[in-house]
């Protein structure tokens, strides 16, 4: 039932666009598997070989930690209503923080020049194997909208508020990895 891919064709981009979520897993061996799901209006496809997305302020920075300690990253996306499917996305991730020259640019090239408030930075994907599978076990789900939560979490705490979040809680990976986010000097 799986099939391999070594690039996007147009059947992969249009499944791509009709998702409301993706998850991203990502470890290091001595590390907890970390998988969180991300909003797929974060989501850009740049060509045939690299996704990116926005990443905001969470409750952690695990992907951040694991990308600059070993690399290794999967993209899922998984149909939840219509012809049932999955499909992983395999390679390596990057983080583009946005102390970095080539952040604004990824920024204004494909977010329209818009920072969203929490914005820690952009997580590349350079992926050089696709595997679909049938998503039979995945359950049907209703799609209602999107959450405000994030965007009234990050309004409370204001800029400053984030930057001391980052502080606090976003340095380092629950096993104590680095992140190498930097935190915004005024």
């Amino acid at each position: 039932m799986a099939k391999q891919f070594k690039v996007l064709n147009s059947d992969h981009r249009d499944f791509i666009q009709r998702q409301h979520i993706f998850f991203v897993s990502s470890a290091t061996a001595g590390s907890k598997v970390n998988i969180s799901p991300r909003e797929i209006s974060a989501l850009r496809i740049v060509d045939d070989h690299h996704v990116i997305y926005l990443d905001r302020t969470g409750s952690g920075n695990e992907t951040a930690a694991h990308m600059l300690a070993d690399g290794r990253l999967t993209i899922m996306f998984c149909a939840f209503s219509g012809t049932p499917q999955i499909m992983r996305l395999y390679g390596t991730g990057t983080s583009v923080g946005w102390e970095k020259a080539e952040f604004e640019g990824l920024i204004s090239q494909y977010y329209g020049g818009v920072i969203p408030l929490g914005t820690r930075q952009i997580m590349r994907l350079n992926f050089d194997l696709i595997q679909t599978s049938c998503g039979y076990g995945v359950p049907l789900f209703d799609y209602k909208g999107d959450r405000s939560s994030i965007e009234n979490w990050h309004d409370n705490k204001g800029p400053d508020g984030i930057k001391s979040y980052w502080e606090q809680k976003n340095l380092s990976s629950i096993d104590g990895l680095p992140t190498g986010l930097k935190v915004k000097k005024d």
